[in-house]
């Protein structure tokens, strides 16, 4: 019996640490950070998306000979709606990944791990800041039409 189960406090599973079981948390971590890429790649996806549809249409509407828009604000609406969603889907995930990762160093984790500290260290904060930042700008340069 372990000491938390002495406790009163049963662990839902039992963590064995083995060569198997530390080569299962390294693959469960490195999908971690494709997961985590993944979303990023969703969200440049979704801000530079949101930036082209404005940049796109605002051009279609000034060619001559174009007939006026019916609802001339639609594009830059939907351009905001997506540049929004990619922002959001940015800090939405980093939060997830940084509770995920938490839970990966916690508790009987950490013997698996074989470090109580942060391990690897990724450049994923960084890229994920300066996304966040880009699409921020992006977003504020459409609402307040400085392109």
């Amino acid at each position: 019996m372990s000491d938390q189960q002495a406790a009163g406090h049963p662990d839902r599973f039992e963590v064995r640490v083995t060569a198997e079981s530390h080569f299962a948390w390294l693959r469960t971590r490195l999908a971690l950070e494709r997961t985590m890429m993944a979303w990023a790649r969703t969200a440049v996806a979704l801000i530079g998306f949101g930036f082209a549809i404005v940049q796109f249409l605002d051009t279609m509407q000034e060619l001559p000979g174009a007939s006026p828009a019916r609802f001339p604000d639609a594009p830059r609406y939907l351009g905001l709606a997506l540049i929004g969603c990619g922002v959001a889907a940015l800090v939405i995930s980093l939060w997830e990944y940084r509770w995920m990762r938490r839970y990966l160093w916690s508790g009987s984790f950490a013997a698996v791990a074989g470090t109580t500290t942060g391990g690897m260290q990724t450049p994923l904060y960084a890229a994920a800041f300066v996304l966040i930042l880009v699409g921020v700008f992006a977003f504020f340069a459409v609402a307040l039409r400085l392109v």
